[in-house]
């Protein structure tokens, strides 16, 4: 029996007297991902990011572990949440314009302490400013440079269009008029490197572009390593107490750890290792949250539907946004009909062994977005569910 199937076996049997659809955690593989994250910081701490986790219980349960420490959140009101959940020291990774959720951070003594919020804009200051009401506490601020590498005098950018901060002058610049405005206090820098950090490397069945990825991403390394250093010179002469330089995510952590500017590395999908990430040179990991599917019908040989499962991921729209069969191996799509809203058929030679009723086991192609189809995750070690848990969808929140 191979790992694959041993695994789909234990699965099966811990699931059992549990309805599908179900998602599940594998608290082994989960564990082993997250000693893994540690070792390729080289003793710099991993905040972790909730986007890519989205269930408090497990959220607890990474940041128990030592060589983590703090939340990457991703929208305020999930912040503030967070922060009254007992969590105390969370950075929104993203600007907000939700004027009630500053009014709540900037009366509240306990959430202005504990939440970073992003800035880019002093636009954004101004906002915060207008939401205040009587609120008077000093809002913690990050600043976030822009990580992309741009080509050919800028007519080609390679990487998310995020912060409109690029050089270090205009890093400076921002945070002379943070520091010197009333209310507020610059304590961090930001910098992810989407373009490392979440693009594989290792295409299957495209070396060459796997090839060229390897060329960017090395030349990106360089680029931002070098203008990612003087951002954070230029910024700390102004600004010599700051707390957190953040950086990296679960496809860079090693890299950016050498970086001496870095203090800390963000990473969140790498402990689940959804499917977008089984295309890396440079790590692997265990796949730690699957959900599965009943079959309810065997429309001919080597067919088998199952309920539900249109679960796409966010970006551009592609074959690999799409949730992948992963147990039994050897199912794939019907390139006619891909994951469907309330059925998908399924294609290939296991399905012949598939009863009604049976399951198949998925991987989501991205991370903590599989929690927003699903209330709970079942916790499993070994071959028993140990614990059921909340997702935020499950406790009532879908922040986006």
């Amino acid at each position: 029996m191979t790992a694959r199937a041993a695994d789909r076996a234990r699965y099966d049997r811990a699931t059992a007297h549990l309805e599908a659809p179900l998602a599940l955690v594998d608290l082994e593989a989960f564990d082993a991902n997250a000693a893994d994250l540690v070792r390729r910081s080289g003793g710099k701490p991993v905040r972790v990011a909730s986007k890519s986790v989205r269930c408090r219980a497990l959220l607890e349960r990474v940041l128990a572990k030592d060589g983590f420490q703090g939340i990457m959140s991703f929208t305020l009101a999930e912040s503030l949440w967070l922060a009254r959940s007992g969590f105390d020291d969370i950075l929104l990774a993203y600007p907000s314009a939700d004027r009630s959720g500053f009014a709540e951070l900037t009366a509240d003594p306990k959430l202005a302490a504990a939440v970073t919020v992003m800035v880019d804009d002093p636009a954004q200051l101004d906002l915060i400013d207008a939401a205040r009401g009587d609120g008077r506490e000093v809002v913690r601020i990050c600043l976030e440079l822009d990580t992309s590498l741009k080509l050919f005098g800028g007519r080609v950018r390679v990487g998310a269009r995020r912060s409109p901060l690029r050089s270090p002058a205009q890093l400076a610049e921002v945070a002379r008029m943070v520091t010197e405005r009333p209310g507020f206090r610059l304590v961090g820098l930001m910098a992810y490197e989407g373009h490392i950090a979440g693009v594989g490397d290792a295409v299957a069945g495209r070396p060459l572009r796997s090839r060229a990825i390897r060329l960017m991403q090395a030349a990106a390394r360089r680029e931002l390593a070098e203008r990612r250093g003087a951002a954070v010179r230029a910024v700390r002469s102004v600004a010599p107490d700051l707390e957190f330089v953040n950086g990296g995510g679960t496809g860079s952590v090693q890299h950016t750890a050498a970086e001496s500017a870095v203090t800390e590395i963000a990473a969140g999908s790498g402990l689940y290792v959804p499917r977008l990430f089984d295309n890396y040179t440079s790590f692997s990991g265990r796949p730690a949250a699957l959900f599965a599917l009943p079959v309810v019908r065997r429309p001919g040989v080597g067919v088998v539907t199952v309920l539900g499962g249109g679960y796409p991921a966010s970006g551009a729209a592609g074959p690999d946004r799409s949730p992948v069969p992963y147990l039994p191996e050897g199912l794939a799509y019907d390139p006619q009909e891909g994951a469907g809203e309330v059925q998908t058929p399924l294609l290939g030679s296991p399905a012949d062994d598939l009863l009604i009723g049976d399951r198949v086991w998925f991987r989501h192609a991205k991370a903590g977005e599989l929690c927003e189809r699903f209330a709970s995750l079942h916790l499993v070690e070994g071959d028993e569910v140990t614990a059921t848990v909340p997702t935020y969808r499950g406790e009532g929140h879908t922040f986006l």
